[in-house]
Parts: structure tokens; sequence; C-alpha cells
């Protein structure tokens, strides 16, 4: 079974930044799709942002121009990197990676991490 490993998170002042790191305990073929997806209190879980084998991306309207999704293909580590932080951007945040192929799928998460936006 597959680990994804999660780092950056943290407390930072709003208007800040962070960057999220996401790297597999092994390394991975076939991927599809990559995402962050974050859960705050009392809510549901949201996509945050994803990026997908083609290059394409897809970001929740709340993040689009401050975050930015990134992959190194090389060590298959996904990034998150988060600007101008807002306090409504505090939540637990989870790496998610997709894969697999015609009779075979995966869907690997991240244990969280917390990040919290305050003065």
């Amino acid at each position: 079974q597959v680990q994804l490993v999660e780092s950056g998170g943290g407390l930072v002042q709003p208007g800040g930044s962070l960057r999220l790191s996401c790297a597999p305990s092994r390394s991975i073929f076939s991927i599809n799709a990559v995402g962050w997806y974050r859960q705050a209190p009392g809510k549901t879980r949201e996509l945050v942002a994803a990026l997908t084998s083609g290059s394409s991306t897809n970001y929740a309207d709340s993040v689009k121009g401050r975050f930015t999704i990134s992959r190194d293909n090389a060590k298959n580590t996904v990034y998150l990197q988060m600007n101008s932080l807002k306090p409504e951007d505090t939540a637990v945040y989870y790496c998610n990676i997709k894969g697999g192929g015609r009779q075979w799928e995966y869907d690997y998460w991240g244990q969280g991490t917390q990040v919290t936006v305050s003065s």
C-alpha cells in the first residue's frame, strides 16, 4: 500500500504564503490526476486544485489566482503553493493521487496537514 506523506502546513498570518508538499512512499505509475482537497471544521471536504496527466488544471473559485498546483514528475511529488492566504483558507489539507488503467485503478490519500491562517 502506498502512503502519501504531506508536509508544509502550519500557522501563517493573513496575506502570507505556504507551500504544501506530498510525496508517495514509493514510486507510482500510471497517474491520471493529482489534487489537493481541504476540510474545514463542520464542513464537507472540497476540491481545492487538481492537475491531470495532460497538464489540465482545475481550481476552486475561492482560490483561483492565489493557489498553484504543480508536480515534479521525477519525484512523483505534488505541490500546492498558497499565496495571499485568508482566514477562510484554514482547514486540513489532503493530497490525492488517482491512477490506473482499463481494468485497475487506485486512489491514494494523504493523512492531512493542518493549515491555519490567523493573526
